[in-house]
């Protein structure tokens, strides 16, 4: 599955508002699924074929 990366350009207000932004596709180094760290839990980011995100415990 290739995602090709947004153009972030078209988004001012998350950027005005200094919110990371990061790209779904480079999380998961081209594939479908990365895993995230947060404290002692991790969480499994998935991106279907429709292109949506799903975050699981």
């Amino acid at each position: 599955m290739t995602i090709n990366p947004p153009d972030f350009s078209t988004l001012p207000d998350i950027r005005l508002a200094k919110v990371p932004v990061h790209d779904a596709a480079a999380l998961t180094q081209g594939g479908n699924q990365a895993l995230i760290a947060l404290g002692d839990q991790l969480y499994n980011l998935r991106i279907t074929r429709a292109g949506k995100l799903i975050l699981t415990k």
